[in-house]
Order: C-alpha cells, then sequence, then structure tokens
C-alpha cells in the first residue's frame, strides 16, 4: 500500500515492532552520546510514549535506512528533533528527483518518486541546508553519496535543487536541475517530537 499524506497517521506500529524500534533506538542514543549531550533517554522515550503517532515516522525513517538519533532539544517549541544520521544518504532513499513537479516534468526515465513526496508519505521533513551543517557538526556525513535539501522557492521557481554532500573535510552546497536523479543521492529527514 502506497502511503499517502492522508493515510500516514492511521499506520500503526504492532506492539513487537514498537518494541524492536525502541530497543534499537535507545541502543543508538546510547552508543553516541556526542550527538544529544545532557539529553536522558528515559525523557525522550516518555515524549515517545506521549506521541506514538510519530514511531510510525521514525520507523519508516529506520526501515529506509536513515538510522535516525536524536540531535538536540529545542526548548521554545518544547520538541526532541531526531535526524537520519545513517553514514552514507539513506539507502531506500535514492534515485529521487526533488519534487513532484520536476518528476512530472522527466520526459523519459523517470524516477519512482520524488524526495519531498516521499518525505511527505513518511511523515518528516527534508533537512534544510542549516540542519544538514549542524548535522555535520556531529559527525562526518556523506562522504560518498549526496542528500537533497530544501530549496529556497525563488530558485525552485527557476527549475533548480540544491544538494549538499562532505568532501576534503568540507561541507559542499551545489545545485541541479530540480528533475534530475542519481544512485548516490538520496536525502535526509528531520522530525520534532
Amino acid at each position: 500500500m502506497r502511503v499517502t499524506k492522508e493515510t500516514r497517521n492511521k499506520e500503526v506500529l504492532s506492539r513487537d515492532e514498537k518494541e524492536e524500534l525502541l530497543k534499537g533506538l535507545k541502543a543508538r542514543f546510547e552508543k553516541n552520546m556526542g550527538r544529544h549531550e545532557k539529553l536522558e533517554w528515559a525523557e525522550v522515550q516518555a515524549r515517545l510514549d506521549e506521541h506514538p503517532e510519530k514511531l510510525w515516522s521514525l520507523n519508516e525513517m529506520e526501515r529506509t535506512g536513515g538510522e535516525p538519533d536524536v540531535v538536540g532539544y529545542d526548548q521554545e517549541k518544547d520538541v526532541y528533533i531526531f535526524y537520519d544520521c545513517s553514514k552514507e544518504s539513506p539507502k531506500g532513499r535514492r534515485s529521487v528527483c526533488y519534487d513532484r513537479a520536476a518528476l512530472e516534468a522527466r520526459k523519459k526515465y523517470k524516477p519512482e518518486t520524488s524526495a519531498l513526496d516521499l518525505a511527505t508519505s513518511m511523515g518528516i521533513e527534508m533537512l534544510t541546508e542549516e540542519q544538514y551543517r549542524a548535522l555535520q557538526e556531529l559527525g562526518e556525513f556523506d562522504l560518498k553519496t549526496s542528500s537533497w535539501v530544501a530549496t529556497p522557492e525563488k530558485i525552485r521557481e527557476l527549475g533548480g535543487a540544491l544538494f549538499c554532500d562532505r568532501r576534503f573535510n568540507h561541507v559542499f552546497l551545489y545545485h541541479n536541475g530540480a528533475e534530475s536523479y542519481y544512485k548516490a543521492r538520496g536525502f535526509r529527514g528531520a522530525l520534532h517530537v
């Protein structure tokens, strides 16, 4: 079944799936304490227990290879922030063009979907350039791949889209036609809980 924005919130994990997901998230949290200093897993899990609908999105992040982890807490909004922390762009989200308009504009060799459509179906947001750079402060990501990032409307209106990667110990921001897609380019997502 293709999950749409309308059906996404109806998705529920089984008890076993929930337990397995929480066990994996806790292990990743404890293994990577440098990503979330001064935060406690018990508080994160309590928040997830209050918002079980977010578990489905986290499971989708996990299922597609994103390896989601807590990267911060926004006091003003009172939310924990999860990013995809896989070493390379999530494998299950590669070979996608930027958005629906780009997908429809392709005449031949259309990918299955677009990055924005996939993010929406998963209930997550694509990282912005600022968020991507913040992630790169926590480790070295996308050394062999690249990731689409949320593109300003003025650039998108002209047919472009932005992506980032890390090469030569530097984070680069590039542009491409939004309709392009590559097997080594996916996208990273964020989820607020």
